[in-house]
């Protein structure tokens, strides 16, 4: 895209003022300076001015702006991304958008078990207004208390439940999305059934704000659950997972939500920064933290869980393990999931992956992987953890204890190749739920299909042909 004249910026911020007013438009340093580093603090950049609108028409109005003077625009949800999609470029001539301010839920229709909300809505108010009318919004993410519905349909997001719900394409009906010359598509639907042509909204969920700005969703909801069960267990070798993961979900109706890979080295840390504790006997290499839940009354999970996982210790699928007794003893086991993740600043800088390759490839990919490491790399810390039950690892390498930070984030590019070769070889994915936005962009180019590239450009090329949404991102 062709950058904008010093004028042109100047003229965009004086009618972004006039549209927006002082509390929907910001250009103070202490007001941008939030929205113009990552999460991670890995990527910084620049812009010409904070938009904050606070309804679809707003929204629109501000793209035509955009596109009368040249602007890029960069979507921000709630900026707790992990790839640095939601971050401008150096050149300070983009504006960031961010619709915190729509954040109202338009209608819930329990009947047609449907949500209407707006892309600013944050995720766990999602949550809560669906069990407040006694059903269940299953997205469910570690950020889910800041983060927003629009950037988590941006990136597609994933989280703990997709095992059983999917992941947020799956939940979606329609969206509302400014489009980059300032036109509305208006596809809020509420239908469960529409075959008429293209399925467009597909073309926005997971695209990382490089085709237009989500503005409203209609998505899915589903029975609240009337109970649940939660289990740790012990595993003697990785090699069994993925037979007891098809002997819980067939042994409680396929009612199994999570089921979430703990390594050792992980729980150890979780214990060491929070004094999140193992509560079994047995040190196993690596744990599993299973849960079950159903909306049914009439459905014992707990005791289906108890019978699959007895079953289980009798034929040596697992060593020991334990089953949450009451909501605080499950807490606690989520406890030591929370630790895995949020233990990981405290040990310094990190290289993460967020891979994916199939359930029945898991075992064998993370033994190559382990060797591969280890081999090139011996003084770096391993922590494999995540959704094991989707075949979505998140494969994080720690720099070596005591060692230099900035040394080690040097190797990223060759760790990452090392990796996303081998997660390619496996027919995996790099990217399973965190999008790619800057961090992985020049891996998408080097593994992803000449044909996919193609087809990507010329979707991009269809709708942003200026390239001013989200420049620099995916593509």
């Amino acid at each position: 895209m062709s950058r904008p004249s010093a004028d042109a910026i100047v003229a965009f911020q004086e009618a972004a003022l006039a549209l927006l007013g002082p509390k929907g438009f910001l250009t103070d340093p202490t007001a941008l300076a939030v929205a113009l580093t990552d999460w991670r603090g890995l990527y910084h950049g620049k812009a010409c001015g904070l938009a904050l609108p606070d309804s679809t028409a707003v929204c629109a109005s501000l793209v035509k702006l955009t596109a009368q003077h040249g602007i890029a625009v960069v979507p921000q949800g709630g900026n707790t991304g992990l790839s640095g999609a939601a971050t401008p470029d150096a050149s300070g001539d983009a504006v960031v958008v961010n619709l915190r301010r729509m954040n109202r839920i338009r209608a819930l229709d329990t009947a047609n078990d449907t949500i209407v909300v707006e892309a600013g809505c944050i995720l766990a108010n999602i949550q809560h207004a669906a069990a407040e009318a006694d059903r269940l919004f299953p997205l469910s993410l570690t950020a889910e208390g800041s983060c927003q519905i629009g950037g988590n349909l941006s990136t597609n997001a994933g989280g703990l439940n997709v095992l059983k719900f999917g992941n947020a394409r799956a939940l979606t009906l329609g969206l509302e999305v400014v489009l980059p010359d300032g036109s509305v598509l208006d596809g809020l639907t509420v239908l469960h059934k529409d075959n008429t042509g293209y399925d467009l909204k597909q073309l926005f969920i997971g695209a990382e704000g490089t085709l237009g700005l989500i503005t409203a969703a209609s998505m899915k909801l589903f029975p609240a659950f009337k109970s649940r069960a939660t289990a740790l267990v012990a595993l003697p070798a990785l090699d069994v997972a993925p037979a007891l993961l098809a002997h819980c979900r067939a042994a409680t109706a396929d009612q199994l939500i999570s089921f979430e890979l703990l390594p050792r080295f992980g729980l150890d840390l979780a214990w060491q920064h929070f004094q999140a504790l193992n509560p079994l006997e047995h040190t196993a290499d690596w744990s599993l933290l299973i849960e079950a839940a159903t909306p049914a009354t009439d459905f014992d999970v707990s005791l289906a869980l108890e019978r699959a996982l007895g079953e289980a210790l009798e034929v040596g699928e697992i060593t020991d393990g334990l089953i949450a007794e009451s909501e605080a003893q499950r807490r606690e086991l989520w406890r030591l999931r929370e630790g895995i993740v949020n233990a990981q600043p405290r040990e310094g800088a990190s290289i993460k992956h967020d891979i994916a390759v199939p359930v029945a490839s898991v075992p064998a990919f993370v033994s190559d992987a382990t060797k591969a490491l280890s081999a090139a790399y011996p003084a770096v810390r391993l922590l494999c953890f995540g959704h094991l039950g989707d075949g979505n690892l998140h494969f994080n390498l720690l720099q070596p204890a005591g060692g230099d930070p900035a040394a080690f984030l040097d190797g990223t590019g060759a760790i990452n190749r090392l990796i996303h070769d081998l997660v390619t070889a496996y027919r995996g994915s790099i990217s399973a739920e965190h999008g790619i936005g800057q961090l992985r962009r020049g891996e998408l180019q080097r593994l992803k299909s000449p044909v996919a590239l193609q087809l990507m450009r010329q979707v991009k090329a269809a709708i942003d042909p200026g390239g001013r949404f989200n420049p620099g991102k995916v593509l």
